[in-house]
């Protein structure tokens, strides 16, 4: 797991936390969505999300009542160069910034602050993206991918 100096860092948006502690998180939804719901992680094995998010640094959204509203991940060398990952928000919650909040709250993170290089994929959610400052890659001719197929 990797270590880092803030501890627990919690924002809000609206009546939703935001959060990077590791206890509240809702292992079994954030699976469930992302194994049955995502495009990108159909049929995802447990363990092996497991061992993704115990290796990353995670963000979760919950409602006023504490349940799961939201998710992202971070995937960092935590010096330069950090893949936002997995983000998603449960149906009921979209339409409400939260998606774009918890990207926000992975931007802010004061671990993450001064990180040069901030990457990430997406079919669907550019608009969400480019209001943050993403923008496409300049030259992907200069990116590689090795991806396992199933």
């Amino acid at each position: 797991m990797l270590g880092f100096e803030t501890g627990v860092f919690e924002t809000r948006h609206g009546d939703y936390l935001i959060s990077t502690d590791r206890e509240k998180l809702d292992f079994a939804a954030i699976h469930r969505f992302l194994a049955t719901e995502s495009y990108w992680a159909q049929g995802m094995d447990p363990a092996l999300l497991r061992r993704g998010i115990d290796n990353s640094l995670p963000f979760a959204a919950y409602d006023a009542s504490g349940a799961l509203a939201g998710f992202c991940r971070v995937v960092t060398d935590g010096t330069l160069f950090a893949y936002l990952r997995d983000v998603f928000v449960l149906a009921r919650h979209r339409g409400t910034g939260l998606g774009r909040a918890i990207t926000r709250a992975a931007l802010d993170h004061p671990d993450l602050a001064g990180m040069k290089n901030w990457t990430l994929a997406t079919r669907d959610a550019h608009g969400v993206y480019a209001a943050l400052g993403f923008r496409p890659v300049p030259d992907p001719t200069m990116y590689m991918q090795k991806k396992e197929t199933p």
